[in-house]
């Protein structure tokens, strides 16, 4: 059965048509009744039941969408254009008349088009110059169950702009395997659900695992010849790459079949034909490309190698790269799926039953292990903060940060979030933030497209393929784009696509495709990456990395040697590899660069002779560019003085007279510790900045602090009522009937200490502090030796002065030992 419809623009009837019967067309007029009622819906469809050609269609004129454009969001080049050449056929139109679509490399639009199909990043782009999305009645967002990073950035941005700017505009989420409630919530929309229509599918497994993605090829070259013996109907093999598929390609040579790859860097006319029936049998090698939104028609067989491309922040290139990676079980349902669409069919899968039970339910969203410092530029050029658009999962906070802080680095953004002017034009290029920075960075036309072929380079796989073996220089790379064969080995398939990356960024800057590519490439790479500019240590082939941490370089690589490299890409494994760098001098310096260097001087302390001593020097990040010697500050090296008295407390010169005066002020702090300060070791070296420190200033070596006078820089501590407070409560010296004794107040109780006929006449023991101070009494011999030692001289007097007497009348007996001393 086929459903006919009639659409119009501009009030004049244009065709008629008739969509082909496929399980979607059911729930249609739910879905246009949804949307007359509301701004926005969910479709719930699996795959094969036909949403991706026929709700566009359906749209055409449907209320209240009217006559307004509708955009349709792809997540791939080859799922726009196929899906937009399909519905063309179904109007009995070309592609470009009112179906067209633009993707990256190529599009087919014009005046009088309608439905527009678009990649993901392009819908991003599109709304950041035209936030009002002016003209466009819909926006559809396809496969929005991939969960991108770019598809959910788009519906953030969509749903925000419908908030702010376009009540009107309609909002259709399509999905086969995502959770419509959550999407639904989000989206305020109601459900509407296409249950499909599926043929069923014999899922088999292998008996052993691949082991290493390396054995894919050849592990996939067999089970195809054997499919190919076993059941009929074309075979549809999904592999992880490129790469892959050129081995298998050749391990099937001799096969009575039609071999075919499809992948998203085919030409188009390669493409279309695997999107083709043809008439011999076929064998149809894809990538994920082929898990969604394609149909590869006549397919009964789906043999799947269990691995995928998916999008990996790289700390090696500091940018978004393809990783390979095992499929989640929604993906492996997905692409068993596409056996049984037209009849029933046989999936294959390359691992075993056992190992089906440790994939994981579902691919996690990009955004959660995404670099997102292109979400954040975006988010700041839309002009609302990452946290107040409603993603399904909120970017983490600490990637958000680290986004910041890059963007910032860049000169993109402000510490306080907004976007600068160089941000705006870096975020019209549409490239990540790096690579932008490094274009607008060159300074000549020449220059911009030398920048152009290192982005684009940056962003493809390394044509060098980057071993071991092959040079760092990134020069090698620059010469096989510009001249394939003056490189032997150079990977043809990545130098076509870099070069059709470089042609789309000169025509955003304005240059020219044919602009012919010169200048240094070291300045530009360093203005992408700042924290990557790489200085040689001691040995060759060692690298310390302005942003912390160091790298490594095979010693017989041109550059070991090399004083100073600015570095494109790493390899991380055990320790971090430089696989693309240039060589960089300090004249070269981009100018977002130069205007980073610190010139500071490092003050430290010699510990062989104890001077302080000054290095000034140019830094950026942790490398030093410069440094010589030079007197130190006197700030400076008091600072390193002290520190080293924090560091050893020995250095202090302590005199007897200085600790006397310690224990003093501890014993006052005891007694009010409210007004004295503490003086205790701990207190005085966690003060040293206070008390010690402005009596440095002109000092520049340790022997100059052993010279000081402790005492005196102690009791400066003090105010003038402290001072003399202190010297009432607890003199230095004791007045005695027969002169003066001096106080020791090192020991546990405080000790006076003078000549037993100092002591004549004195009746009772002194009182210090008051009485709140114990003091003891020591009577000494005329040679300076102790007699008594006594806390109550009166009693001493009555009783063991008797027999001191004795002893010392015999030893002493030219002095004066009366018998009763209290009468002199």
């Amino acid at each position: 059965m086929r459903r006919d419809f009639s659409y119009s623009w501009c009030g004049m009837p244009l065709s008629s048509f008739a969509l082909p019967d496929l399980p979607v067309a059911e729930c249609l007029p739910r879905l246009t009744s949804v949307l007359a009622a509301e701004p926005n819906a969910v479709l719930v469809a699996p795959p094969g039941a036909g949403k991706t050609t026929s709700v566009p269609l359906a749209l055409l004129g449907a209320a209240p969408m009217g006559e307004g454009r509708i955009l349709m969001l792809e997540p791939r080049r080859l799922a726009a254009r196929a899906a937009a050449t399909r519905m063309a056929s179904l109007i009995g139109e070309k592609v470009g008349e009112t179906v067209g679509f633009r993707t990256r490399l190529e599009s087919a639009v014009s005046s009088s088009t309608r439905i527009e199909v678009v990649t993901t990043g392009l819908l991003v782009r599109r709304l950041l110059g035209d936030p009002g999305l002016e003209g466009v009645s819909t926006v559809i967002l396809d496969e929005i169950h991939e969960r991108s990073l770019e598809a959910d950035l788009a519906l953030a941005l969509s749903l925000d702009a419908q908030a702010m700017l376009r009540p009107d505009l309609r909002l259709i989420a399509m999905s086969a395997t995502l959770d419509g409630a959550r999407l639904s919530a989000i989206m305020k929309a109601p459900i509407v659900e296409s249950e499909g229509r599926m043929f069923p599918v014999d899922i088999r497994y292998a008996a052993r695992d691949i082991q290493h993605p390396r054995d894919l090829p050849d592990t996939m070259a067999r089970a195809i010849r054997s499919a190919l013996n076993e059941a009929p109907g074309d075979i549809l093999a999904f592999l992880p790459g490129m790469a892959e598929i050129r081995r298998t390609e050749t391990a099937l040579e001799g096969v009575d079949a039609l071999v075919l790859p499809l992948h998203g860097d085919l030409p188009p006319a390669a493409q279309d034909m695997a999107l083709k029936p043809a008439e011999r049998r076929r064998v149809v090698l894809a990538t994920s490309i082929a898990e969604t939104s394609l149909t590869v028609p006549g397919v009964r067989i789906v043999i799947d190698s269990g691995f995928r491309r998916a999008p990996r922040f790289d700390p090696s290139s500091g940018l978004t790269q393809l990783v390979t990676e095992r499929v989640s079980r929604a993906v492996a349902d997905q692409r068993s799926g596409r056996a049984g669409r037209e009849a029933p069919g046989i999936a294959m899968r390359l691992w075993s039953e056992a190992a089906q039970r440790w994939l994981r339910a579902f691919d996690r969203p990009e955004i959660l292990d995404a670099e997102l410092s292109g979400l954040v530029l975006d988010c700041a050029a839309w002009g609302t903060p990452v946290n107040e658009l409603a993603f399904l999962d909120a970017p983490p906070s600490g990637a958000v940060a680290a986004a910041r802080e890059l963007l910032v680095e860049l000169g993109a953004m402000e510490e306080g979030g907004a976007i600068t002017p160089l941000g705006k034009r870096m975020n019209s290029i549409g490239a990540h933030p790096r690579l932008s920075a490094m274009m607008l960075a060159a300074e000549t036309p020449e220059e911009a497209a030398r920048a152009c072929d290192i982005a684009a380079l940056l962003e493809a796989r390394d044509p060098l393929r980057g071993g071991p073996e092959a040079p760092a220089d990134i020069s090698a790379r620059l010469d096989a784009i510009e001249a394939p064969s003056s490189v032997a080995g150079a990977d043809r398939s990545a130098i076509h696509m870099i070069r059709q990356a470089t042609k789309q960024y000169r025509g955003r800057l304005g240059i020219g495709a044919a602009r012919e590519a010169s200048g240094n490439p070291a300045p530009l790479i360093a203005a992408a990456f700042p924290d990557r500019l790489a200085q040689r240590r001691n040995e060759p082939g060692s690298f310390r990395l302005s942003g912390g941490g160091g790298a490594k370089l095979s010693v017989s690589d041109p550059l070991a040697k090399e004083p100073l490299l600015a570095v494109a890409a790493l390899e991380m494994k055990t320790s971090p590899r430089i696989t693309m760098a240039a060589p960089l001098s300090l004249a070269e310096l981009p100018a977002s660069l130069a205007g980073r260097i610190v010139e500071r001087v490092e003050t430290s302390l010699d510990p062989a002779t104890g001077s302080v001593m000054a290095r000034r020097r140019k830094c950026l990040g942790v490398l030093v560019l410069e440094e010589r010697a030079a007197p130190p500050e006197p700030e400076d090296a008091a600072r390193a003085l002290v520190d080293a008295v924090r560091i050893t407390p020995a250095h202090l010169p302590w005199t007897e007279a200085a600790r006397n005066l310690q224990a003093r002020l501890k014993l006052m702090h005891g007694i009010e510790p409210d007004i004295w300060p503490a003086s205790d070791e701990a207190s005085l070296i966690a003060d040293l900045d206070d008390w010690l420190l402005p009596h440095l200033h002109g000092l520049t070596r340790l022997s100059d602090v052993a010279a000081l006078d402790l005492h005196a820089i102690l009791l400066d501590r003090l105010e003038w009522s402290l001072k003399a407070r202190l010297e009432k409560e607890l003199p230095t010296h004791l007045a005695l009937p027969g002169g003066r004794a001096a106080v020791d107040y090192t020991e546990p109780v405080p000790i006076a200490s003078a000549r037993a006929q100092y002591f004549y006449g004195l009746a009772e023991t002194p009182k210090l502090a008051g009485g709140r101070v114990p003091l003891r009494l020591a009577l000494l011999s005329p040679a300076g030796r102790p007699i008594a030692l006594t806390a109550d001289i009166a009693g001493f007097w009555k009783g063991a002065w008797a027999d001191a007497r004795r002893d010392m009348r015999g030893r002493y007996p030219k002095h004066n030992w009366p018998e009763n001393p209290l009468l002199r």
